[in-house]
């Protein structure tokens, strides 16, 4: 009987999951290159902000040089597939990207081992300083101020750009922006998949007591420094994979943009979705990403937001986005601490409770004990 309900429950979160899936495989047939590029980066930092929802959400760790990682990621990738440089095959040229941004963050974690709270994110903010300084001054690996363009990514004979014949499907053409729609997904379906696996397991339990307390996880047997050490890595990876797919979909990358003001809006993902949770990180990477570019198209219908470009001393789309969800952080911390994730977990939990039992139509009221009898306490027996 237990199996047929563990089953059951299995098909019913399998048909959840289903849905949603499918909406997904199917936007590339309707919608056009923008909202496209708005999906594409927002998985793109839905997969970094993962990544540091494990690490300050779960770990307990906080890191302000998330945006490193994504530079090593995003720069390893067009060395190592571009010219000047190696000129691996894309694929494999994007996986040695992520594992060198998970060495990079080996190579830190000596001090993410013995470091913690606000004196690990000073020990990371110098992590951002000095790699913008050596994405400037690398000029034959970075390109220096102008950056690099982005080699396409391929697999198999499939090119993940525009290509000549251009490629139609189902009387749709399917450019770079369609393709990468659908790396994107199955990049973000293997984060999705294999953060939840690490926080249901072993490790996740193990990073939450460490979290909570180290010496009751230390008398538990947790290893602090390793188990640290640990989550700053694979935290690094994700940025790694999240950098790799942001080079793809800009197609070119440059130093400016991994600058510290990325790191904030990382942290500014977790903090508005729920830390520690996947699906937080997930809501409050698309708010954060889609927000700026939504505001910069519809800029000129907006009150009080000037379109780019147009000076004044105006407030552009992308202060205006910066305030909002600045805003956003302050309403959550005092309304909402555990997120969007928690509000709605709360609200599901509201819509579940059984209404409050009515009596039938006809039968009148059911008789109910009185006050004084249910509170009237036993006599004692007099001698």
């Amino acid at each position: 009987m237990s199996e047929l309900l563990k089953g059951s429950a299995l098909l019913k979160r399998g048909g959840l999951l289903l849905l949603p899936a499918l909406l997904l495989c199917g936007l590339p047939f309707y919608l056009d290159a923008f909202w496209l590029r708005i999906g594409l980066f927002s998985m793109a930092a839905a997969i970094g902000a993962v990544g540091l929802s494990l690490l300050s959400g779960t770990a307990g760790q906080l890191s302000l040089g998330h945006a490193f990682f994504l530079a090593v990621g995003a720069y390893g990738y067009v060395w190592l597939a571009g010219e000047p440089g190696p000129g691996l095959p894309p694929a494999v040229a994007a996986v040695l990207a992520v594992l060198l941004a998970g060495a990079a963050g080996g190579l830190f974690s000596p001090v993410a081992g013995r470091v913690k709270g606000v004196y690990l994110g000073v020990a990371t903010l110098a992590l951002v300083f000095l790699g913008h300084h050596v994405l400037l001054t690398a000029d034959s690996v970075t390109g220096g101020f102008n950056g690099r363009s982005v080699p396409p990514l391929e697999i198999g004979g499939f090119t993940f750009a525009e290509t000549d014949p251009e490629l139609t499907v189902l009387g749709v053409p399917f450019g770079a922006e369609e393709r990468l729609w659908y790396l994107g997904l199955a990049l973000f379906a293997l984060t999705w998949f294999t953060a939840r696996g690490l926080l249901r397991g072993r490790p996740g339990r193990a990073l939450v007591a460490l979290r909570d307390s180290e010496t009751a996880a230390s008398v538990m047997g947790v290893h602090v420094a390793r188990y640290r050490s640990s989550a700053f890595v694979v935290s690094s990876m994700y940025a790694g994979l999240a950098g790799v797919l942001l080079a793809l979909s800009f197609r070119r990358v440059v130093p400016d943009y991994f600058s510290l003001l990325l790191s904030v809006d990382y942290l500014a993902m977790i903090v508005i979705g729920g830390l520690g949770s996947v699906a937080g990180a997930t809501a409050g990477a698309v708010f954060v990403t889609a927000l700026p570019l939504l505001m910069t198209r519809y800029a000129d219908q907006l009150p009080l937001v000037a379109t780019p470009g147009s000076g004044g001393g105006s407030i552009g789309p992308t202060e205006a986005a910066r305030y909002l969800y600045g805003a956003a952080i302050v309403v959550i911390l005092l309304y909402a601490p555990d997120g969007l994730h928690g509000l709605a977990r709360r609200t599901r939990a509201r819509l579940r409770r059984t209404p409050p039992v009515t009596d039938p139509p006809g039968d009148g009221p059911s008789p109910r004990p009185s006050t004084a009898a249910t509170t009237a306490r036993a006599k004692e027996h007099t001698p």
